[in-house]
């Protein structure tokens, strides 16, 4: 009897399944997603960077996208607006395809809107998942719509970091081909005040990328060094729970019944024999 109400104690305990601790369950690999906005104004057409802004910039997303490895990327062109012309993708050679048609052309013509930048790529990523998503704002700098940091604001809410990439000569003005004022060309530089207001809002970071071209400091390389350092949130992530303890209790009360059983076995055994003898 005394095993037998050890070993039933044990089991009821058991069965109310005791958690104590934690364990760590297998971790999770997730993918980072990213928003490249790129400036399409005619002042990215000035040539203080080889071939020009627009073009070396478009060299460094597509250096870039070689460096994604597992991580989704969607392209957004902005001018007076941000325009979606890929949206998250993990198709690398989508992404080229697309890139290489962007233009002047890829975004309404007006004022630079570096806020309509932003709000067009927070509106293309995912809520559910910002804490795996980031922003890269490439540009000349230049809020002439006076939208940038709330739009910064906004995505430091959410918890996504915006990457400014200053590209240009920020010392002296750079005519830009084709455009005058008054018959006189028309020159520009890099206005680096927004682009830096833009990153410490949001808890990112101002890169300028240097005027003569090298591999450390292409957009690819940025990327790898800083975001990927500096900014990407845990991509493991182990899922901590209390550990179940029941088997502690289940084992020795099922070994008590076990015990009980055998022991009330032979003594039945006895019993049948001592009777049989007489």
């Amino acid at each position: 009897m005394p095993l037998v109400l050890v070993g039933l104690f044990l089991v009821m305990v058991a069965a109310a399944r005791p958690q104590w601790g934690k364990d760590a369950t297998a971790s999770i690999k997730r993918s980072r997603n990213l928003v490249v906005a790129l400036d399409v104004s005619n002042s990215m057409l000035a040539p203080d960077v080889r071939p020009n802004r627009l073009g070396r910039a478009k060299a460094d997303i597509a250096d870039l996208i070689d460096s994604l490895n597992d991580d989704r990327c969607a392209l957004v062109a902005f001018r007076r607006t941000g325009v979606v012309i890929c949206p998250l993708t993990s198709d690398h050679a989508f992404l080229r395809s697309a890139l290489e048609k962007m233009d002047g052309d890829s975004a309404p013509r007006g004022e630079t809107d570096l806020g309509s930048a932003i709000r067009a790529a927070l509106d293309a990523l995912d809520p559910a998942a910002d804490d795996h998503n980031a922003i890269i704002v490439v540009s000349d700098g230049g809020d002439l719509r006076g939208e940038a940091l709330p739009a910064a604001q906004l995505a430091k809410q959410r918890g996504i970091p915006v990457f400014t990439v200053g590209i240009g000569d920020p010392a002296h003005d750079t005519p830009i081909p084709g455009v005058t004022y008054n018959q006189s060309p028309v020159g520009v530089r890099l206005e680096e005040t927004a682009l830096k207001a833009i990153a410490e809002a949001s808890n990112g970071r101002y890169v300028p990328l240097a005027t003569a071209g090298t591999a450390e400091t292409t957009l690819g390389a940025i990327y790898r060094r800083f975001i990927r350092q500096v900014a990407e949130k845990e991509q493991r992530e182990e899922d901590e729970r209390a550990g179940e303890r029941y088997l502690i209790f289940l084992l020795p009360g099922i070994l008590a019944l076990m015990g009980a059983a055998a022991l009330s076995s032979g003594r039945l055994a006895q019993r049948q024999a001592n009777k049989a003898s007489l």
